[in-house]
């Protein structure tokens, strides 16, 4: 695989944050620092830009909540938009190896669009991230029931927190510019025990790093698994789709899944199955091997990382005082464009979803139909049906406990 022109560490490079009160539009400000040029001239007539956010107003949900939509916007012009309904990541644009910016995820036009329906477009998805078998888990002796959104299986949290206003705060540090969402979900919301404070905080760094970090802690016993479902096509938003793409899993095994692609226990080899992506390839090269009937004729598969320790739960002590440990999970390249991504987490597994809906199902902006696998989602997250399968790493989540969760994406750009 052909090397990134940026290379950059594992962990990103984080100052003391300050909380900004004000709620009409401003201007963040950010010491410059050095920056390592995407490609030769790239960045020329860019040095002097300082990272920045904005604030404005997006529209308003069906019952009346304000919804806002922060831009923010790194020194060499990277810029993300994330709205507080659903704590959506509306648009990301990114330059190609001419220079072009494109939005390169997946999005829809308005608010009443995503309320309508959206396939959780962007969104952070919760209080339980995938599908939990039968719409049921047990803690201490008590069943607990959820919504069967999905034939007789939950998925995503049912009204879950991609379908809820957050609360906004911008941050800043010393290269970097961001947004923490909060949300409090209450005391059996969708059937979830306990009362859940959680947050995300997005930030944008000068070396074209897109940090998402999650917490959470609750006031009874309650289980709890967060991420992120934005379609990635690096080729552009509107461009078709991305079975052309080259993805890297870094993964040796998978979850075998049943029928209602939830997981009977077992971890399989990727070893001469259509799912072995440890070296690029396409992703459309054998998806046509992919079952038609069980995974809708594309990926919806739960992978295994590689190397990758159990995280997540941690008491209050050990949550202030542990570095996090980011592992490599996938990578996802456009030859053409030349733009790469890199996906780093401290979660143990990645849902490959190859957003397999129909032709026009959904539209974008203007207009614009989205056709079948416009895009390619990397969810990393704890596994599938977790709190009914003790062999998996727990999501349960107890008072006086912290949930921890990391994700980072890097961009960059192939080397000619």
């Amino acid at each position: 695989m052909k090397a990134c022109a940026t290379t950059c560490q594992a962990a990103l490079i984080c100052g003391s944050i300050a909380s900004m009160q004000k709620k009409s539009l401003w201007h963040v400000v950010v010491a410059p620092c050095l920056l390592l040029a995407l490609s030769p001239g790239l960045l020329a007539g860019q040095s002097s830009k300082m990272p920045r956010i904005d604030q404005q107003p997006f529209g308003s949900t069906q019952d009346g909540q304000a919804v806002e939509l922060y831009t923010l916007q790194n020194a060499s012009g990277v810029t993300a938009k994330v709205m507080t309904y659903g704590a959506i990541i509306y648009s990301f644009e990114v330059p190609d190896k001419n220079g072009r910016f494109t939005n390169v995820t997946i999005n829809r036009g308005t608010v009443s669009d995503y309320e309508k329906r959206s396939a959780c477009f962007g969104a952070v998805l919760g209080r339980y991230a995938n599908r939990i078998g039968g719409a049921q888990f047990t803690i201490d002796g008590r069943q607990y029931s959820l919504p069967r959104n999905n034939g007789r299986n939950h998925i995503h949290g049912g009204r879950g927190f991609d379908k809820r206003v957050w609360q906004a705060e911008p941050v800043q540090g010393r290269d970097f510019v961001g947004v923490k969402m909060s949300y409090h979900s209450k005391d059996g919301e969708e059937g979830y025990p306990g009362n859940l404070d959680c947050s995300v905080t997005y930030s944008l760094n000068n070396s074209n790093e897109w940090k998402m970090d999650y917490t959470a802690t609750t006031d009874k016993a309650t289980v709890v698994n967060l991420s992120n479902h934005a379609y990635w096509n690096l080729a552009g938003a509107e461009s078709g789709n991305v079975l052309a793409q080259l993805l890297t899993v870094n993964a040796d095994k998978y979850l075998v899944a049943d029928e209602g692609l939830i997981p009977t226990g077992e971890m399989a080899s990727v070893a001469d199955t259509p799912l072995d992506f440890r070296k690029p390839r396409p992703i459309g090269e054998r998806i046509g091997q992919i079952k038609e009937k069980q995974f809708n004729g594309g990926y919806d598969h739960c992978f295994v990382i590689n190397g990758q320790p159990e995280q997540g739960i941690m008491s209050q002590e050990k949550a202030t005082n542990t570095v996090l440990r980011l592992a490599l999970a996938a990578r996802l390249q456009n030859p053409k464009s030349g733009r790469t991504m890199e996906m780093l987490t401290t979660e143990p597994g990645v849902q490959v979803y190859s957003a397999n809906f129909p032709n026009g199902a959904f539209e974008g902006l203007n207009g614009y139909s989205y056709p079948r696998h416009c895009g390619v989602a990397l969810e990393t997250q704890h596994f599938p049906d977790s709190p009914n399968k003790p062999s998996f790493p727990s999501t349960l989540l107890r008072p006086g406990q912290v949930y921890r969760s990391m994700t980072v994406l890097k961009f960059g750009l192939q080397r000619e």
